[in-house]
């Protein structure tokens, strides 16, 4: 980042005078019970609670270690046992033991006891305090001049040494350690330190200043704000509890360089550019967040000691407002804090109404930006308008039809027209805005003409709710369950571990492919989703756009068996607690939303799909070779396409359909089922030109009509014998020998019946010989196995001497017709329609 963090964000533009005022609303904004059990007013000093989820601290997961780590996992000494171990985790866990932590805040006490009385000091060496140490030195060289006690070291300790009493602890606050200096009444390490202090610096330091910005031991979840100034103390104290309003997590192990770097500072709103840059912005990502946060923390404070509301000007930070974060809203240089610049909106009176609707109302962050940007299409259309419609007496009827058209033309970024209901709902917030001014009489000046007219109206189109036509192709699916042990692997999903995550991400793909669910009612399931009944299962889910909650769909036995392997898998995580409903949980306690979000899951996904070499569509180039699918068309929602296009494909009756989709009307519905009709008659226009007879001479129908109308579906072919086909095929004259009848007429869509109806006619024919009939039945049927035979052969023949591109055309249309035909009078509804080892030709 170029220049300092305080230069960017505004600090130290102008020095703080009345430092004593600033100091008194400082105490006035501080939590007065925060953090009870870990934040001890009294010395300044943060120690963390392991348990609580809002703070950055973990145990060491190897099973016996008590070593504290900031990241889930193991500590640098177990991960380096274990490396070296060449074990598997569980083996691992099994048969290590950790040595014990020799980091201990408070040592022993000394081993020496009379009569039931201890020793209170702490051991230095040898089980000894101090004292009794320097003793049983004495009486070691006493012994070797043969002067005094000459015994061992166990007698020595029975006979000769008295416990002493506890001396008084170490002067710097916190620190548990026994004062063992007797002018200074240091502990060793602070003695040590101190000493370090005084041949650092070439002035004579002042003792009681050092031991008052002085920290005792610092684990790993500790912090102290000692060594920061009385008012440094209370700014940074503010901005961590302002952090922990925000729903943001406690770090100790960044807090700590951030303090050392403030450290000596009579007052931060007064420090250089300095104390926010430097090489510190090398060290950490989480160091430079908390470093712009306390310079955010404190800016936005000194605003409010200044009497200045977030809301009161022009340029809202919405993290200082308090909205949620928004996607569209722009950012200024150097800087991750989203804003709206309310100087877009040219006119006063409308900017005014619409600040004050914001103000007053709370609107949730997309509703705000909807309506903040209707307000700047209005004045952008005023705006080009004589006088600039600032006269809110000038702006009537007219100026309202040309906004109007501006609403009615709004188009994307990449130009093309915005939906109906965008447009539609942008109009309507303007409305609303307008209607809002009048009602608190910021707009008494505005024309009453200048408001919704019927005229006005922009008609919503009957929206396409499921963007149909957008299915992947079921062979692109099978490509991607092939490669599916691969999904998350290496997608980062902090806190938990990459097995987790992969079977995570890979559940949730299964249940989006075989439930056709929206991506957020897949992701927001609840642990208890499953409902049994008998031998069916339903799954439970919420249609959150349609506002239908505890909706049940039937779902497979295979999607049952996935859903609850991933269910014991999600009872072994350990998960934020808001995330204990939901089967997928959410990254940490301060996401948005309680289970994994959609644009966590979009990410992995187009990850995934973006490492594969080649996707295969289910065509072929004119060179033959597959042609690459447009990886762009897999996302999330577009399972929900295809599990929709995969039922209508089947046939499955479009009431029954609707209500798998629950969809509100059964236009939406029948979507599809053009899409599927469609490809009917494209795959017939190109069938109906390889119809043959019973010869296996070529016989094309002259059209899809004649193909479909004036022949009828009989086992082996189509049959265009007139009283059968008007009986529907099954008024066959000479009951269905087709072989030898003049109206038969099969095309390649029947060659897979046609084969197996030559099996058949051999295996009878073996079975009549067996049974020793007459000579005429065994003859018949081997003239009407040569008679497939012929059929087969000349069809096999006709099809490799076309051209690669039209014979791989042909196919297609083949698999379309083939499955056509294999739905046509199914009753029972394929839950998980398509089986995902074979094809579906």
């Amino acid at each position: 980042m170029s220049g300092s963090l305080a230069a960017v964000i505004g600090i130290a533009n102008e020095s703080v005078h009345d430092v004593d005022a600033w100091v008194a609303w400082l105490k006035s904004q501080l939590l007065e019970d925060w953090r009870p059990g870990e934040w001890d007013a009294d010395i300044w000093l943060f120690r963390g609670d392991i348990s609580n989820s809002m703070t950055v601290a973990n145990h060491c997961s190897t099973k016996g270690c008590e070593v504290v780590t900031k990241a889930r996992g193991r500590c640098s000494v177990c991960a380096k046992e274990f490396r070296a171990s060449g074990l598997s985790a569980d083996g691992f866990n099994a048969t290590f033991i950790p040595a014990p932590s020799r980091r201990s805040l408070v040592p022993g006490l000394c081993t020496v006891e009379r009569e039931g009385v201890r020793c209170q000091r702490e051991f230095h060496t040898k089980g000894l305090c101090r004292a009794h140490s320097v003793q049983w030195i004495k009486a070691t060289r006493a012994a070797s001049r043969r002067r005094t006690f000459q015994g061992t070291f166990q007698e020595w300790m029975r006979d000769v040494p008295v416990p002493h009493e506890a001396t008084a602890e170490c002067r710097v606050a916190g620190c548990d350690l026994e004062g063992v200096t007797l002018s200074a009444r240091l502990c060793r390490r602070h003695d040590r330190q101190w000493k370090q202090h005084r041949s650092a610096v070439d002035y004579v330091p002042d003792l009681g200043h050092w031991v008052e910005h002085a920290t005792p031991y610092l684990a790993v979840h500790h912090f102290s704000l000692a060594p920061l100034s009385k008012v440094g103390r209370l700014e940074v104290l503010y901005t961590l509890q302002q952090r922990d309003l925000r729903h943001q997590k406690m770090e100790p192990a960044a807090i700590r360089p951030v303090v050392n770097r403030m450290a000596g500072i009579e007052c931060l709103l007064n420090a250089g550019p300095e104390v926010f840059g430097g090489s510190v912005l090398q060290r950490s990502k989480n160091v430079v967040a908390l470093l712009k946060d306390v310079a955010w923390s404190l800016q936005q404070g000194y605003e409010r000691f200044n009497g200045i509301a977030p809301t009161d000007k022009l340029i809202w930070d919405m993290k200082a407002v308090g909205f949620a974060s928004g996607h569209n809203t722009k950012r200024p240089p150097g800087t991750r804090t989203p804003i709206v610049d309310f100087a877009t909106v040219k006119q006063p009176w409308l900017r005014e109404a619409v600040m004050e609707w914001a103000r007053s109302t709370r609107p949730a962050n997309t509703r705000f930006r909807k309506h903040v940007a209707a307000c700047v299409v209005t004045s952008t259309v005023l705006g080009r308008l004589p006088g600039g419609g600032m006269d809110p007496t000038s702006v009537q009827f007219a100026e309202m039809t040309l906004v109007a058209d501006a609403f009615r033309k709004l188009t994307k970024k990449d130009g093309e027209l915005q939906t109906s209901k965008h447009r539609a709902d942008h109009l309507t917030a303007l409305y609303t805005i307008l209607d809002f001014g009048r009602s608190a009489g910021l707009l008494n000046e505005l024309h009453g003409t200048f408001a919704r007219h019927s005229q006005h109206r922009i008609v919503r189109e009957d929206s396409n709710e499921d963007e149909i036509g957008k299915a992947i192709p079921e062979s692109v699916i099978r490509q991607l369950d092939v490669r599916l042990e691969g999904f998350g692997h290496e997608f980062p999903y902090r806190g938990y571990p990459p097995e987790d995550i992969a079977a995570m991400l890979q559940a949730i793909y299964r249940v989006l492919r075989d439930t056709g669910r929206r991506p957020r009612e897949v992701l927001s399931l609840r642990r208890d989703c499953l409902e049994f009944d008998g031998s069916d299962c339903l799954l439970i889910w919420n249609n959150y756009k349609g506002r239908r909650m505890r909706r049940r769909l039937p779902i497979s036995q295979e999607t049952v068996d996935h859903i609850q392997a991933w269910a014991e898998h999600r009872n072994g995580l350990v998960a934020p607690p808001r995330s204990d409903r939901y089967l997928f949980p959410a990254v940490s306690e301060t996401s948005e939303f309680a289970h994994l979000s959609t644009q966590y899951f979009s990410r992995a996904l187009r990850q995934w799909v973006d490492s594969f070499e080649e996707i295969h569509s289910e065509g072929t180039g004119r060179d033959g070779q597959p042609v690459p699918f447009d990886r762009d068309k897999i996302f999330p929602y577009a399972f929900r396409h295809s599990y929709a296009q995969r039922n209508a494909d089947a046939e499955v009756p479009i009431d029954v359909l609707k209500e798998l989709m629950d969809h509100r009307s059964a236009d939406t519905t029948a979507r599809y089922y053009r899409v599927s009709l469609k490809r009917k008659q494209e795959a017939v226009k190109k069938m109906r030109l390889h119809v043959v007879d019973r010869h296996g001479n070529p016989a094309p129908m002259a059209s899809n009509n004649a193909y479909e109308m004036r022949s009828v579906t009989v086992p082996w072919g189509g049959c265009i014998e007139p009283s059968n086909v008007k009986a529907g095929g099954k008024s066959c004259p000479i009951r269905f020998q087709c072989a030898g009848c003049g109206f038969y007429r099969p095309d390649p869509s029947y060659l897979a019946s046609v084969e197996d109806q030559i099996r058949d006619l051999k295996s009878e024919k073996e079975t009549s010989l067996a049974m020793g009939t007459d000579e005429w039945v065994i003859r018949n049927l081997q003239d009407q196995i040569d008679a497939y035979k012929k059929v087969v052969r000349n069809m096999h023949e006709q099809i490799e001497a076309l051209p690669a591109e039209e014979r791989e055309e042909l196919m297609e249309s083949v698999k379309v017709l083939r499955k056509s035909r294999a739905a046509v009078g199914r009753r029972m509804l394929p839950l998980t329609v398509i089986n995902r080892g074979v094809s579906s030709a």
